[in-house]
């Protein structure tokens, strides 16, 4: 029989002192404790959801704190794609901010946004995502798409403790139209990793690569050897958890290897949230083995 894991789990010393904080060694902290690299993707659409959640007034909150509940020894991140939310209106951000709140204050958030806009208005949704006061949220970090430049970026750097994770090299199809352009002697990407990583430190900056861009890491890593990468791709897209670490791996990690649709849509019935535990397992379990031959844990 599925039994939830025990909620409360045992913080470090340095999880004690700066609780609602997560530099990178904190991050790397609860990677070494949960011997895990994952990030998990609650991006859920209602048609795909168990047909026994229906009944809740809000079936999708329903499933992602049963996901939640079942997974969060076994990642150190979930990341929700807005998109997912937004889509259902005003109860929709509801689901978002009450996702948010479900989510233990010892594991990374993301909110999952892409945005990217002039600078007063990326300072709006600096404060949608990052103050609590004034929007009930107060995620870790946030998505930004860098093409508008500098000052599209710096008002979500002036929350202090807050992360950006910029779009770098993603993993879907048309990211050839313009990420690998060549630009002088770099491509579009790497100009973009060169340029932003004067922004800010590593303390305070990651950046999307798709896993389907495995070949990318070696490079990536070159430019950007201390910062967290956040790898979308593997599972449902098909990328290879091995092929990246090969490359992409750090002194201290370094990445959050996402995974979504594998997950959450693991099952469909009454066991949906144990299919999920079990999928996340199965990837934890692997990504132990990568840090025992690395020598990070």
């Amino acid at each position: 029989m599925f039994t939830l894991p025990k909620k409360g789990l045992k913080l470090t010393s340095l999880w004690s002192t700066f609780f609602l904080k997560m530099n990178k060694e904190q991050l790397f902290a609860q990677i070494q404790q949960k011997k895990s690299f994952l990030c998990i993707g609650l991006d859920p659409v209602l048609d795909k959801l168990p047909k026994h959640l229906l009944k809740y007034a809000d079936p999708i909150l329903e499933f992602n704190k049963q996901l939640i509940d079942a997974t969060q020894d076994l990642c150190v991140a979930y990341k929700p794609n807005t998109a997912f939310y937004e889509s259902y209106g005003v109860k929709g951000w509801q689901t978002l901010t009450d996702t948010w709140k479900h989510i233990p204050k010892n594991v990374f958030t993301i909110a999952d946004a892409k945005r990217g806009d002039i600078g007063n208005t990326s300072a709006m949704y600096a404060e949608a995502f990052f103050n609590e006061k004034s929007s009930g949220m107060s995620f870790d970090s946030i998505t930004v798409a860098p093409y508008m430049g500098k000052d599209s970026v710096l008002p979500f750097l002036n929350f202090e403790n807050k992360w950006i994770i910029l779009l770098a090299l993603t993993s879907n199809e048309g990211s050839q139209d313009f990420q690998i352009k060549q630009i002088g002697a770099d491509q579009l990407f790497e100009k973009v990793i060169k340029t932003s990583s004067q922004w800010a430190s590593a303390n305070q900056m990651m950046y999307v690569v798709g896993a389907t861009k495995a070949e990318a890491f070696e490079n990536i890593r070159r430019l950007a050897p201390d910062h967290f990468l956040l790898v979308p791709g593997v599972g449902a897209q098909g990328g290879s958890m091995a092929a990246v670490c090969k490359y992409g791996l750090n002194k201290q990690c370094g990445l959050l290897i996402n995974a979504a649709r594998s997950i959450i849509y693991a099952g469909n019935g009454l066991d949906f949230a144990e299919k999920a535990r079990e999928e996340a397992l199965a990837l934890q379990q692997e990504m132990e083995q990568i840090l025992i031959a690395a020598q990070l844990i």
